[in-house]
């Protein structure tokens, strides 16, 4: 593996590298994120968005995460509305998250939040575990993209809190479960 792979990382380096690869269409930062043999989990409390429930190993993740979702989505701009303490090797991290994104063939724009569930291994540290639970996804014609990408551009990228995202928000009715999430993460 090439040094510019190699790094010395912590829980805030791989959270970062993840969205380098998913959100930058990246694939090769899935290295520096996920362990050879991690497990991705998902759990969708949505009808909205489809991916398999498990993928196993490092392939199947960026297959999923990065290659497939890359073909359907672009303009994605995930954030973390929690960040871990800098330099901190966490055995696991868990936070909310936000995204929005739009479908390549409507230009329709899509926002969703939910929770991470990270798990970490040691050496190399690297995820070796996620839960992805998708709580709200919902899909806004491409006339409103610049609405929501105006909101989201606005925000702090990778790292915000869900009450500056809820509070800066568009007065778009159809977001109203995600902002309602962003609020009350715990009862949507």
């Amino acid at each position: 593996m090439s040094d510019v792979f190699m790094h010395n990382a912590t829980t805030e380096s791989v959270l970062r590298d993840y969205f380098h690869a998913k959100d930058e269409n990246r694939p090769l930062y899935m290295t520096r994120a996920f362990a050879s043999d991690a497990v991705l989990r998902m759990a969708l409390r949505t009808q909205a968005i489809a991916f398999p429930p498990e993928s196993h190993g490092l392939a199947a993740i960026t297959d999923t995460l990065v290659r497939k979702f890359g073909q359907t989505y672009e303009n994605v701009h995930t954030f973390y509305l929690s960040r871990p303490e800098p330099g901190a090797r966490l055995a696991a991290y868990n936070c909310d998250w936000l995204v929005g994104m739009t479908e390549k063939a409507t230009g329709d724009a899509r926002v969703g939040c939910g929770r991470y569930e990270w798990e970490f291994q040691p050496e190399p540290y690297r995820a070796s575990s996620l839960v992805i639970t998708i709580e709200s996804m919902v899909t806004l014609p491409a006339g409103d993209a610049g609405a929501v990408f105006g909101w989201l551009l606005g925000l702090e990228y990778p790292w915000t809190t869900a009450r500056r995202a809820a509070d800066s928000a568009p007065p778009l009715e159809a977001l109203a479960p995600v902002v309602h999430y962003l609020l009350h993460p715990q009862g949507l």
